[in-house]
């Protein structure tokens, strides 16, 4: 077969995590292809046409950061902004935006084709080409061959993936489009593990036919917010969205044909997202509920298509029009894309380093829901670090990786390639054991040196950055210098704002870590000038919370040293002194890390140690 082109890196997939891998390669140097079964899948959102939410927020800032481009995208095409949590510590704040969907798409494909180093073509792969444990290039459905020294599998849910509604089951990818139904027996051939998982999606519903005056109004915020640090603070407000709830007579309809659900009817052979059930899953665990809430959410501002949040099913259309039709103003809906559930493969993360690299297979890289998650964001977080590793091996150099003290990216990362998964993977701030030093706030603090050093962050990403941390470094020092004495006056204004009069001085610093006072209290008292809003964020929260800031430090560097002893190869099995689990367990995963070896399920405590005193006595032998 005849090789077309040679490329450098080839993504598989234009979902989110194939664009920002393509980006992220391409801005590094490699001259790459992407490869997707439509070009109408670029980027698309066959879900919610929402970026953000909690710890989802998160991980766009810190993608952000390091110079890819969702946060960029999606605040070119938001219609509507919250920030979620606010009742809440910093630490959970989350940022979350409804987009037009096709605006996403289109603004997404057009950098993409606008990117000097990336070709993008529409074809149907059917086969890895490996020789000698790495991988050389794909085949297509029509005989094209196209070389390339590293691949990424940014497959989606489009793996062997299959709808099911009521009791139709039929081959196909999310919005109608075609499956891949070949690369994964390709997959399976070089010895990759792959696992069944489904996800669902909600009914679209046509506005024209909705009472909205009977629901909930649900505007966005009047403050404006960004997820990119380079984007304008501006009002994107340009659509609503709604509230309203299911209710007993619903439940009943639904409880009533559970026998046609494919879930309860033995239909579905894949593990679905416990943290996004179906209706009728939530119907049967939370039997008590009296009612469930419901977000009606536009599609776009071109089209009439409403989203139906929290009401995933794959109950028959017929009963899916019953159900709906007992919703407060939702008593005439028309149904313009039914609810499907879908089954799909993908890979067991297990199989990866911390790189996203196939531990036996060089070269091979796999990003987003291939590697067994959901959502939008945590596709783009994995496909940018695919993508600079794919660039960096050609380089020949040492893999980007990010640990769990320093990202909510290398917490899921850690997650996947330590612990695997068993279910869709989603992120949330829970998972982050140091998640007040790893806001969404301070990502660019946090990340924007690195990418600079591994060269993604442009001059003027760099630029923007200096400023913040000049100006954040310089509103310290003034709130740590400025004394105030308790004078009459100073005490005074104290006592207006509700908090306890000065008895000896204290520093302005002192004064903000009460919880009465803000720094725009303390600005226009002492009569200093404005501060952006994200620096005065940044003090706020770093001086508020610098007691428990600094426990967590403190915790991340006594754990340092385990993140950093990086395991030989070592014969488990004749590894005397722990247990035969984890032995098992060690020698199937083979961590790249002391710290990675501790947080296997089935190695405990006393196994680390055991092994700290091998890995001690090793380094004496090679002393010697």
């Amino acid at each position: 077969m005849q090789v077309i082109a040679t490329y450098d890196v080839i993504v598989i997939g234009a979902g989110h995590a194939g664009c920002e891998a393509a980006l992220a390669a391409a801005r590094l140097g490699a001259r790459t292809l992407v490869v997707t079964i439509s070009l109408e899948n670029i980027a698309m959102m066959p879900c919610n046409p929402a970026i953000g939410g909690p710890g989802k927020s998160h991980l766009v800032r810190e993608v952000d950061a390091l110079g890819g481009e969702m946060g960029i995208v999606a605040d070119e095409t938001a219609i509507q902004m919250r920030m979620l949590n606010r009742g809440k510590g910093p630490a959970v704040h989350s940022l979350r935006a409804q987009s037009d969907k096709n605006a996403y798409h289109r603004r997404m494909k057009s950098i993409l084709e606008n990117e000097p180093n990336v070709a993008v073509k529409q074809l149907m792969v059917t086969e890895l080409v490996i020789r000698d444990g790495a991988v050389c290039g794909i085949r297509s459905e029509l005989g094209e061959e196209y070389a390339a020294r590293a691949i990424v599998l940014a497959t989606g849910t489009y793996l062997s993936s299959e709808i099911l509604i009521g009791d139709a089951k039929y081959y196909g990818g999310p919005n109608g489009h075609r499956p891949s139904m070949h690369l994964g027996d390709s997959l399976r051939a070089a010895g990759i593990r792959l696992q069944r998982f489904k996800t669902g999606t909600p009914t679209r519903v046509d506005r024209r036919t909705l009472h909205t005056e009977a629901m909930t109004v649900q505007e966005g915020d009047p403050d404006f917010h960004t997820f990119s640090f380079l984007s304008e603070r501006k009002n994107r407000n340009a659509a609503c969205c709604w509230l309203t709830y299911t209710n007993e007579t619903t439940h009943d309809i639904i409880r009533q044909n559970l026998h046609l659900a494919p879930l309860y009817a033995g239909k579905v052979t894949g593990v679905g997202a416990r943290y996004c059930p179906s209706i009728e899953d939530k119907v049967v665990r939370f039997a008590d509920k009296e009612r469930h809430q419901l977000f009606v959410e536009p599609e776009g501002l071109d089209t009439t298509e409403m989203y139906v949040q929290g009401m995933s099913t794959s109950l028959p259309v017929a009963v899916q029009y019953a159900f709906l039709r007992t919703i407060p103003g939702l008593e005439a809906v028309e149904i313009m894309r039914p609810a499907y559930a879908i089954e799909y493969d993908c890979l067991d993360p297990l199989q990866l380093t911390a790189g996203l690299m196939h531990k036996t297979i060089r070269g091979l890289f796999s990003a987003g829901q291939a590697n067994g998650t959901s959502g939008y964001e945590e596709a783009a977080a994995q496909g940018l670090i695919a993508g600079i590793n794919a660039a960096r091996l050609l380089k020949g150099q040492e893999p980007f990786t990010l640990t769990r003290a320093e990202s909510y990216i290398g917490t899921l990362i850690d997650d996947l390639v330590t612990k695997g998964t068993t279910e869709p993977y989603r992120m949330m701030t829970s998972r982050s054991e140091y998640r007040l030093l790893l806001r969404q706030d301070n990502a660019d603090l946090r990340l924007t040196p690195k990418g600079r050093a591994i060269g993604l962050v442009d001059d003027a990403r760099w630029e923007r950055y200096l400023e913040k941390r000049q100006a954040v470094d310089g509103g310290r020092r003034r709130l740590e210098e400025t004394v105030l004495t308790p004078t009459d006056d100073t005490n005074r204004q104290l006592r207006e704002w509700g908090t306890a009069p000065l008895k000896t001085g204290a520093t302005a610093a002192q004064l903000l870590r009460r919880p009465e006072i803000n720094y725009a209290m303390l600005c226009a008292w002492l009569g200093w000038d404005e501060l952006p809003v994200d620096v005065r964020e940044e003090l706020e929260v770093s001086i508020k919370y610098e007691g428990y800031i600094r426990k967590q430090a403190d915790r991340i560097a006594r754990q340092q040293r385990m993140e950093t002893t990086v395991l030989p190869s070592i014969d488990y099995a004749q590894l005397k002194g722990i247990s035969l689990e984890a032995r098992q367990k060690l020698a199937a995963q083979q961590p790249e890390t002391l710290g990675q070896a501790s947080r296997i399920s089935g190695v405990s405590p006393a196994d680390i140690s055991v092994l700290m005193i091998y890995l001690e006595q090793r380094r004496q032998r090679h002393d010697d």
